[in-house]
């Protein structure tokens, strides 16, 4: 994967160790030729990892919609910033730009880009792996659900598959990096192995 979007918080969080997973997960992408694409943002676990990243010159591309400019306060350390109409086409454009997507703590924004992200694999309209980084247990709540969903009915098993989730940044990325994409079958929703 030669670039990755990170979806996480314009907050830090109470818990240090979340800042703590961006600074980590920022310097595996410099160590390992990673460029980031995220939101655009200073502050938060944006920051903290779009800063971690730069401080090493490694490459940074903000993708934010005009409505959250001044809102989510613009990284002007960020060279290759793309200023975009609304969330729908920030979306989009960070699709475009990467292999590969990466969850870290947030709010709804970014649940909401998760959920984007494995619906676009469910549907086959993109095979890049879906990894969610679950720092401190953080997502446990999200991923109940998801076993809620698949026990009624709403979510087939081999679809949850798609969602690749693991608590340590070395081990996520070693899993996205193996990652085989399920075979594109003529019926919507089925997958074949």
């Amino acid at each position: 994967m030669k670039r990755i979007v990170v979806f996480c918080g314009s907050s830090l969080g109470f818990n240090p160790m979340y800042k703590q997973a961006a600074i980590e997960l920022g310097n595996y992408f410099v160590n390992n030729n990673i460029g980031l694409v995220y939101g655009g943002g200073k502050i938060g676990m944006m920051g903290a990892l779009s800063d971690t990243i730069l401080e090493q010159k490694g490459e940074v591309i903000g993708v934010i919609p005009k409505l959250l400019e001044k809102e989510e306060v613009l990284h002007l350390g960020v060279e290759e910033m793309i200023i975009c109409k609304n969330m729908s086409e920030r979306k989009v454009i960070m699709s475009k730009l990467v292999d590969g997507y990466i969850t870290l703590p947030g709010g709804f924004g970014t649940l909401d880009e998760l959920f984007e992200a494995l619906t676009l694999s469910q549907l086959y309209i993109e095979q890049k792996p879906v990894g969610l980084l679950n720092i401190n247990g953080f997502f446990d709540g999200v991923l109940m659900q998801l076993d809620k969903m698949v026990e009624e009915g709403y979510v087939k098993p081999e679809n949850k598959k798609l969602l690749i989730v693991e608590d340590s940044v070395e081990k996520l990325l070693e899993k996205m990096n193996s990652y085989k994409a399920p075979k594109i079958s003529h019926v919507i929703n089925k997958v074949v192995v």
